[in-house]
C-alpha cells in the first residue's frame, strides 16, 4: 500500500510540475513541440515493450477494432496534450488547473451518460455545483471557460475508451503514439524543409528538452499505472488532486497569473464540489463494508 501511494504521488507530482518543463520550451511552436513528444515517446517505449516482453504481445492483440478505438484516443490524446501545453505558454495555466480539478465530475457525468450508472444525490449537488462554476466564470471573464472544459471533457473522454479498450497503460499508450509518428515525423521534416524548425537549430539545451520529452511523457503514465494496481480506486482518487493544486500553484506563485475574485469563487466552488463528491464516497464505500459479512 505505502509503495502504492508513492507511485501515485510520484505520477500526480509529476504532472502538476509539467508546466515547469512546457515553459522552458515556451519559444518552440507548440505543434512542433508536440510532434517531438510523440516521436521521441515512441522511440521510448519500443525498447521498454521489447524488455518487458510485451511488443509481440502487443501485435498479436492488433485487429481493426482495436486499431480504431486507438486511433480515436491517440486523436484525443493529441488535442489534450496540444491544448494544455498552448495554455501554458499562453499564461492559462490556472485554466488548465481547473480542467483537471472538474475532469472526476465529467468522468462521473460519462458514467451516467454511457454506462447507466445511477449517481447518489450527493453526487448530483456536486455536478451542479461545478455548473454554478461554470456559470460563475463565464460572467466574470464575460468568456466560456472553454479551455478547461475542453481540456476536461477530452480527458474524460479518453479515460472512459481506455476503460474499455483490451490493452494495458504501456501497450496503449505505444499504440497511440505509434498511429501518430508517421503524421508527426511528417510535420517536423516540413519544418525542417522551410527553415521553421527549432530542433537543431536553436541551443542544446531546447534540443535535449524535446528529446527528453519522450522519457518525461510516458514516466508519469507508467508511475500511475504501478499505483493503480496496489491501492484502492478510492486512495487514487484522493492523489489526482495533486496534480492541478500544483498546477494552481505554479501559475499563481511562480507565473504570476491573476486570481480575481470571480475566478477565486469559481475554484471555490470546485473544490466545494469535489469535496460533496469525495465525502459521498467515502460515505458510501464505508457502508458497504459494514454491511459485507465477516468471512467464517
Amino acid at each position: 500500500m505505502s509503495k502504492g501511494v508513492l507511485y501515485g504521488i510520484a505520477a500526480y507530482g509529476l504532472w502538476g510540475i509539467f508546466p515547469i518543463y512546457w515553459k522552458a520550451l515556451q519559444s518552440v511552436r507548440p505543434e512542433e513541440i508536440l510532434c517531438h513528444r510523440t516521436i521521441w515517446s515512441l522511440l521510448f517505449l519500443v525498447p521498454l515493450l521489447v524488455y518487458r516482453k510485451r511488443l509481440r504481445g502487443l501485435m498479436s492483440k492488433l485487429g481493426l477494432k482495436i486499431v480504431l478505438i486507438f486511433a480515436l484516443t491517440a486523436g484525443i490524446l493529441f488535442l489534450n496534450w496540444y491544448l494544455f501545453i498552448w495554455a501554458v505558454n499562453g499564461g492559462h495555466i490556472l485554466d488548465a488547473s481547473l480542467g483537471y480539478f472538474i475532469n472526476p465530475l465529467v468522468s462521473v457525468l460519462l458514467g451516467i451518460g454511457f454506462l447507466r450508472e445511477r449517481p447518489r444525490r450527493w453526487q448530483w449537488v456536486a455536478i451542479s455545483l461545478v455548473g454554478v462554476a461554470v456559470v460563475v466564470l463565464t460572467v466574470g471573464y464575460g468568456v466560456f471557460p472553454w479551455i478547461a472544459l475542453v481540456l476536461a471533457v477530452s480527458f474524460g473522454i479518453y479515460g472512459y475508451l481506455r476503460k474499455i479498450a483490451v490493452l494495458s497503460s504501456l501497450e496503449g499508450l505505444s499504440l497511440e503514439v505509434a498511429l501518430l509518428f508517421v503524421p508527426a515525423l511528417v510535420f517536423l521534416l516540413y519544418l525542417e524543409r522551410n527553415g521553421q524548425a527549432a530542433f537543431g537549430h536553436t541551443n542544446a539545451f531546447i534540443t535535449a528538452l524535446l528529446v527528453a520529452a519522450g522519457v518525461v511523457t510516458p514516466l508519469p503514465l507508467l508511475l500511475f499505472a504501478s499505483a493503480a494496481r496496489r491501492i484502492t480506486l478510492t486512495n487514487l482518487g484522493f492523489l489526482q488532486y495533486i496534480s492541478p493544486t500544483f498546477q494552481l500553484i505554479l501559475g499563481v506563485a511562480l507565473y504570476g497569473e491573476k486570481l480575481p475574485q470571480f475566478r477565486a469563487i469559481g475554484f471555490a466552488l470546485v473544490w466545494a464540489s469535489i469535496a460533496v463528491y469525495t465525502i459521498d464516497v467515502l460515505v458510501a464505500r464505508r457502508r458497504v463494508t459494514v454491511c459485507e459479512p465477516a468471512p467464517a
